[in-house]
């Protein structure tokens, strides 16, 4: 118990101690803390001032910074804008239209705000520099040499060169920023869209001008060949010259159509369907004004003289028929134009065409219809003109043969001979005849009519032995040139039986006449008369067959026969040779016993001579 005590109060002792150490530390804690919030007191003033101190650095810091930001750009911006107002080069021009690019930008999303004004005006310059270089090399590019449309037909699948390759990689980047940049449709807000807008309006016409302009480069040659070979040729240059023509707008179209190829890649403006009508159209106006004019003056040679240029209206008129489907997709539905100018120009040229039908035959009619106070003359014995013409006409019609039958389609058949005679070989009124049967109905209608003018014409002639040679050597030349001998692939098909069968016949009758007028003189020489004839009838009868011989040989020797047809000729002579040289023998045999050798100037044998070197 005791050592319990004292472990007690030795304990007790230390926590007395311990208290007393307490409180000092205490009193201690309690001196800091006063010192601590004199302390505060004391530093408070000097923090607040810090906290201003730094706050004024950081603003400092902010504002050198947005002054830094603020010059670089300005640097930037007075870069880009001597950069936009020189223009764009060949060596910076993917560097111009970045800068272009940025400046745009800059205004759509808000970030040039304080100077909106100033770089819409600088996007607005850009647009419009790089218009000028897209409008400089698109002039250069129309200012080189015009090329030959025809000497790339048919196109397809020949490719028209309009725009040189290297122009267009020059080009394509161009069009491509020109296209991007902002228009009121797209962007209503842009402060420089409106602008752009007239920018790239005029571009893109200044565009169609240009390129207009050397289209009509390009097609002049071609219709100055056409209009001089039209002056230069007695027919206007007949069925070649239609085709040329025709082959001539064939071309332009063709040029047209690759142009607005070109159009469409170069253009502008391409999602404004009706500008780029417009500027197509405006493209093609020097064309339309060309294609007036030269057709115009075609149709004034051939209403001028319409049977001289009757193939070529032919020609011309199957030629522009066939390009109407291409003339309304390229030049009126791409340009959107109503008019139609080769629809009425066909037109035009069909009326002449149906025209020249019964025109030609009138005209094959009146040649046998000389004035009333002209005087009978002498037309000689050769081959006419209005047979050449009949021929000549003929002959062109197997090139054109489709053409001819219908246009007769449409004038109706027989109505070419305007009321003037039946036509041949016609089917029933309820019977539609085919183009095979209007060929031959009208084939055969210009023979007749041909021949009945050659007998008309032979009747004016003074002389009946003259007239007959006249006739057959045209209806001869007629007939060799169709039926014997054509010199004109196609003759043979066009040629009906009919007609065939009728110029036989005329030469039938042509060739009887001549030995009736010019050799029955002389058969009629040598007859008896009633009773037998004296000593001096006789004699009279041998002095004249050989005037008769002596007048027929001078007359064969100016009014040759069969000029052009030496098989012919020798046929001709044998004939006359069997009609006479007989009937000379005979007369010679029954009076051989008398003595008429003063009267008799040349055998049999020498007279047969003498007829054959009619025909030499």
């Amino acid at each position: 118990m005791e050592d319990e005590t004292a472990d007690i109060q030795l304990l007790d002792q230390y926590l007395q101690k311990t208290s007393v150490i307490s409180q000092r530390m205490t009193t201690i804690l309690k001196k800091f803390d006063t010192r601590l919030k004199t302390l505060e007191k004391s530093i408070l003033p000097l923090h607040t001032s810090t906290e201003k101190l730094t706050r004024l650095a950081d603003n400092i810091d902010s504002t050198l910074r947005t002054i830094g930001n603020v010059a670089s750009q300005q640097e930037d911006t007075t870069a880009e804008e001597a950069l936009i107002v020189r223009g764009p080069r060949a060596a910076d021009l993917g560097a111009y239209i970045a800068a272009l690019e940025r400046l745009n930008t800059s205004l759509a999303f808000g970030s040039a705000k304080s100077n909106t004004g100033k770089t819409a005006q600088l996007v607005e310059t850009g647009a419009k520099k790089l218009s000028q270089l897209y409008t400089k090399l698109v002039a250069e590019a129309s200012s080189g040499n015009a090329i030959i449309p025809e000497s790339y037909l048919p196109s397809p699948p020949n490719p028209f060169p309009t725009i040189s390759r290297e122009t267009l990689k020059q080009l394509k980047p161009v069009v491509s920023a020109l296209r991007s940049l902002p228009l009121p449709a797209t962007h209503p807000s842009h402060p420089a869209a409106p602008a752009i807008l007239a920018t790239l309006r005029e571009a893109q016409a200044g565009y169609a001008e240009m390129r207009g302009n050397w289209a009509k480069r390009c097609m002049e040659p071609g219709s100055r060949r056409v209009l001089g070979q039209l002056e230069t040729q007695n027919d206007g240059g007949g069925l070649p010259v239609g085709q040329d023509a025709g082959q001539w707008v064939e071309a332009m179209l063709a040029l047209a159509e690759a142009e607005n190829e070109t159009l469409l890649q170069l253009a502008l403006l391409p999602g404004m369907t009706t500008l780029i009508q417009q500027s197509f159209g405006s493209l093609c106006a020097p064309l339309f004004s060309m294609f007036s004019l030269t057709i115009s003056a075609i149709q004034a040679a051939v209403k001028k003289s319409l049977l001289t240029h009757v193939w070529l209206a032919l020609q011309l008129w199957a030629s522009l028929t066939a390009l109407q489907p291409v003339w309304d997709e390229v030049m009126r539905k791409r340009t959107g134009r109503k008019e139609n100018e080769l629809s009425e120009i066909v037109h035009a040229v069909r009326g002449v065409c149906l025209r020249s039908f019964p025109e030609f035959i009138m005209e094959i009619k009146l040649a046998a219809s000389p004035a009333p106070s002209a005087r009978q003359v002498e037309l000689g014995t050769g081959t006419a003109d209005v047979t050449k013409m009949a021929v000549d006409y003929i002959y062109q019609i197997p090139d054109i043969q489709s053409t001819v039958a219908s246009a007769l389609r449409t004038l109706g058949d027989g109505n070419w001979n305007m009321g003037g005679g039946a036509v041949v070989n016609k089917k029933e009124k309820d019977h539609e005849a085919d183009d095979r049967e209007l060929l031959d109905h009208y084939i055969h209608d210009v023979i007749t009519t041909l021949t009945s003018t050659l007998t008309a014409l032979a009747k004016t002639q003074r002389r009946p032995a003259l007239a007959s040679i006249f006739v057959l050597n045209n209806i001869a030349y007629v007939r060799a040139r169709l039926l014997e001998a054509p010199t004109t692939a196609g003759i043979d098909e066009i040629m009906s039986t009919t007609t065939q069968s009728h110029l036989n016949s005329q030469y039938r009758t042509a060739k009887a006449d001549y030995f009736s007028t010019n050799f029955t003189v002389l058969l009629t020489s040598l007859g008896e008369t009633k009773g037998g004839m004296s000593k001096s009838e006789t004699k009279e009868k041998f002095g004249l067959f050989f005037d008769q011989l002596e007048e027929a040989a001078e007359r064969h020797r100016f009014a040759r026969v069969l000029g052009d047809d030496p098989h012919g000729r020798e046929g001709l002579a044998d004939d006359v040779v069997r009609l006479v040289i007989p009937a000379l023998t005979t007369f010679l045999q029954k009076y051989k016993d008398k003595d008429f050798s003063k009267n008799i100037k040349a055998t049999p044998e020498e007279v047969e001579k003498t007829i054959r070197n009619f025909y030499t």
